[in-house]
């Protein structure tokens, strides 16, 4: 073995010194050939009759604020295939890589990381005959402070000059949040996480007031961007009721993600708007079961919980005795549930199109993980990114507009006489439409604001 080699972990601090970057977290990839650099506003010309990039870097995670403007001269361009199977064209330049107090040149590929973890990925190519990789270890050269990192980035802080942006919402550890944050933060605008339990409503027909944890009133804000999660849809829906009512803007309104949450109703103003959905029974008796099970073709069937969410509440019954039992079982509880007729043609996979201001942004499509019959990310599903038909498009539009949200994720499965409405979201999420699709779709949601309030930059 040789022991000149520097010895490194799965990630650590490193040096961009020619970008003037002097510090940046990296994920050392060795499975990765080539090297690459989050790198937003990528524009090319020309400087000395060469040709030239110039790109913008967000060197920390988790910060929108922190930019560094960057120049290089342009090296090539090539297809790189990502983590998540699909392709794009990059820019690659050349640079000195700093690391363990020596310096060498790499090639690195420029690409909007944000969907990703670290602003940097650390390719097998810049590391050959110079590094070896313990992947047991942790910033096995060391971390940087807070007030180190600080020192090197005081200069570079954006200041907001825009909107002031709240995101009411329950986990500002959540990815889709820390996007959404960023995004904002990216965009110019002062973004702030606004916990929904920390908020609390004056109600006055004169001077109505939100207040937040310590007695602060939030008087202040543009727009807020509501993020729900399930089990405080009553309060999250008051809320920004609340803030509608004290003429703040919200990307999406109470009326509209209470009656998304409601999945019955939500059903039926879709087929009253003309939108295929998959054959579905409600009943209250356990007098009608055998009734509701033949009414949506027998079984295999689907058993959904109205308060269910995320593919929680969502059982499979494929036998008749088994759906009689599940029904039963139900109804004894006094749960209210949807029978929905199962289809065995999707095997597993479903369409999720994500739609921001009557367009859709993106589409993927999600598979079960083995023995799982829902295409479900969050039970060990994968997504990648897919080309949806025209009348998918349709419907996920229509979808969206009869439930009057401004962002959602409406989901689709392709049945034997054509495409199924199965549900939509009012809060989806954005981990895997990013990581799939690589696209911004946080920047689409705050350029949605910008336009619903005619925001000049």
């Amino acid at each position: 073995m040789d022991t000149n080699k520097i010895i490194i972990g799965s990630e650590e601090w490193c040096g961009l010194p020619q970008l003037n970057i002097p510090g940046i977290k990296a994920r050392i990839d060795s499975g990765a050939k080539t090297s690459a650099l989050h790198a937003v506003n990528i524009n090319q010309f020309k400087k000395n009759d060469q040709p030239w990039i110039s790109f913008d870097v967000h060197p920390l995670q988790k910060d929108g604020k922190t930019t560094i403007h960057c120049e290089a001269p342009l090296l090539d361009k090539r297809k790189v295939k990502s983590s998540s199977g699909s392709s794009e064209v990059r820019f690659v330049i050349k640079t000195v890589l700093a690391i363990a107090g020596e310096a060498w040149d790499m090639e690195v590929t420029l690409t909007n990381r944000d969907s990703m973890g670290y602003r940097m990925l650390l390719g097998r190519q810049a590391m050959s005959g110079k590094i070896l990789v313990d992947p047991e270890e942790s910033f096995h050269l060391g971390d940087l402070s807070k007030e180190r990192i600080a020192s090197y980035y005081f200069t570079n802080i954006t200041r907001p000059t825009g909107l002031k942006i709240g995101l009411l919402a329950s986990n500002p550890d959540l990815y889709s949040n820390i996007r959404i944050m960023e995004a904002g933060q990216e965009h110019g605008h002062e973004m702030e996480f606004l916990n929904l339990k920390d908020c609390y409503i004056k109600l006055d027909g004169k001077n109505p007031e939100m207040h937040y944890r310590g007695g602060r009133v939030l008087n202040q804000f543009d727009a807020i961007i509501p993020r729900i999660r399930p089990s405080a849809t009553f309060y999250g829906c008051a809320l920004t009721r609340h803030f509608e009512a004290m003429g703040v803007y919200t990307l999406n309104t109470a009326s509209a993600i209470t009656q998304s949450r409601d999945k019955l109703y939500s059903l039926q103003l879709l087929i009253n708007n003309g939108l295929p959905i998959p054959t579905t029974g409600f009943a209250n008796s356990p007098l009608d079961t055998n009734e509701l099970i033949q009414m949506v073709g027998g079984a295999p069937l689907i058993v959904k919980l109205l308060e269910g969410t995320q593919g929680k509440g969502v059982v499979l019954a494929e036998t008749k005795k088994a759906a009689e039992s599940l029904i039963n079982a139900f109804k004894s509880l006094r749960a209210n549930i949807l029978v929905q007729e199962f289809v065995k043609e999707a095997d597993g996979k479903d369409i999720r199109c994500f739609v921001v201001n009557g367009k859709v942004v993106a589409s993927i499509m999600r598979t079960a993980a083995p023995g799982e019959f829902r295409a479900n990310i969050h039970m060990g599903g994968t997504a990648s990114i897919t080309k949806i038909k025209a009348e998918e498009r349709r419907i996920a539009l229509l979808a969206t507009k009869t439930l009057n949200l401004k962002v959602a994720g409406v989901d689709i499965i392709r049945g034997k006489n054509g495409p199924l409405l199965l549900e939509v979201n009012s809060s989806p999420g954005l981990e895997g439409v990013e990581g799939a699709s690589n696209k911004d779709i946080a920047g689409k949601m705050i350029e949605a604001v910008e336009k619903d309030l005619k925001f000049q930059k």
